[in-house]
């Protein structure tokens, strides 16, 4: 699905903040998906911070796992290469059915020339295949590298990976989200959405992480944090 505002219609490239692209997408849930629906999605956000899932992922001061990836071109892409440049933002995301990280990976490649003029890489990591990502970038016209992290292993070394719960699977397979197609796996596992940036000796230098997947950080956030950090 490829979400459009009368904005991004007329102009072609929608230059609002992304709290506000991210609210008009809300909006829109609010006032055309079901109430029961809504609330399947709410549960589970509210039983990921019962959990406590943030208290055991990657913080600020911690050193990132090493890893290699291939990208929606095929391309081995290895986060060991990328920090002997520079600096790294990672944005691990659900997937391309999800128009909130569209909306997120959208903003950020809008802001990809301030990022690598700060000296840093970006780099987007879901679970969907090769395929999918390269589906996503085309569509979407996205200018980085989207890793195809098969089976949630990085996502795991983060500490960011979770089941979607039975009954939640049920509503994306009645709204023609088949995981299992778009991951290439059985296992209906999903990361939470996060952003870091990492320093050139891989320690995590800024962390967002949040089970609530229609909260992103700005843009802006991140170039500030890259301008200081």
């Amino acid at each position: 699905m490829k979400w459009r505002s009368l904005e991004e219609s007329a102009s072609g490239i929608d230059t609002r903040s992304l709290r506000d692209i991210l609210a008009e997408r809300k909006d829109k849930i609010a006032r055309y998906v079901p109430p029961e629906i809504q609330a399947v999605h709410a549960q589970v956000i509210d039983e990921l911070n019962e959990r406590g899932m943030q208290n055991r992922t990657l913080s600020v001061g911690n050193k990132s796992p090493e890893f290699s990836l291939s990208n929606q071109n095929e391309t081995v892409i290895s986060s060991a290469t990328l920090l002997a440049k520079g600096r790294l933002v990672i944005c691990f995301y659900r997937g391309r059915w999800c128009p909130f990280c569209v909306g997120q990976l959208e903003a950020m490649n809008q802001s990809l020339p301030q990022i690598e003029r700060s000296g840093a890489s970006l780099i987007a990591i879901s679970p969907q295949t090769v395929p999918q990502s390269f589906f996503m970038a085309d569509q979407h016209r996205l200018r980085f590298s989207l890793l195809s992290d098969a089976g949630n292993h990085v996502a795991q070394q983060f500490g960011l990976n979770y089941r979607v719960p039975d009954y939640q699977q049920s509503v994306y397979r009645r709204a023609f989200i088949n995981l299992p197609s778009v991951n290439g796996d059985e296992s209906w596992e999903l990361p939470i959405p996060a952003t870091y940036i990492l320093g050139r000796d891989g320690i995590v230098l800024y962390a967002s992480v949040n089970p609530d997947y229609t909260e992103r950080p700005e843009p802006a956030e991140i170039l500030e944090r890259l301008a200081t950090a």
